[in-house]
């Protein structure tokens, strides 16, 4: 830690930020396999939230390797380095009163541990997209397990490289048994009840 670089105080805070909202800031940190549902259910809980008049932000795993995170491969050192900046730039938006939205496969527990401990506990809220691997091998939308199981893709999820599954998630999405609509429902009902929006 370099002792000369000193947090500067603003005088707008979080909480002005978030009461011209009429909202409080937090993090849906949506963690699956790939081909789970992820992106896809991420985007129409932003867009219902947009509908609703809330402030939004959504922050995805391709679009953030094209940018902010160009410079990382997928080592599992690289991963790890990928989610802690997404968390402090999670930390960012939530202070800016923002409704951030994270859809990044984060295979790793520790590493969502690490992002929740960056983020804060109160502002970390852990969704689950649920799917099984064979449905998201059947899915493919990409066509990365087809190339993975060829060997063209290195330290893939779910076929050279671990998923760990959430312990205790906030919200479990099961995308087997529930379908688009009734999944972004519940997450907008989490936050209504919870006093987020």
């Amino acid at each position: 830690m370099n002792h000369n670089i000193i947090i500067h105080p603003h005088k707008v805070s979080r909480k002005k930020r978030e009461k011209i909202k009429n909202q409080r800031g937090c993090v849906l940190w949506f963690t699956g396999l790939s081909g789970s549902g992820k992106s896809t259910i991420a985007n129409e809980v932003e867009n219902q939230l947009n509908k609703l008049g809330f402030h939004t932000y959504l922050l995805d795993g391709d679009n953030i390797r094209h940018g902010l995170n160009k410079d990382l491969g997928f080592s599992e050192k690289d991963r790890s380095e990928n989610i802690r900046r997404i968390a402090e730039l999670s930390k960012l938006f939530v202070d800016a009163g923002i409704i951030t939205l994270t859809a990044f496969i984060s295979p790793f527990i520790k590493d969502r541990q690490k992002a929740k401990e960056i983020i804060g506990e109160r502002d970390f809220i852990e969704i689950f997209i649920d799917t099984p691997f064979a449905e998201c091998v059947k899915r493919d939308p990409k066509g990365l397990y087809k190339k993975a199981m060829r060997g063209e893709i290195k330290n893939f999820t779910g076929i050279n490289s671990p998923y760990e599954k959430p312990v205790n998630p906030t919200i479990h999405i099961k995308t087997l048994e529930e379908n688009i609509e009734e999944s972004v429902k519940k997450i907008i009902n989490y936050l209504k009840i919870n006093n987020y929006i």
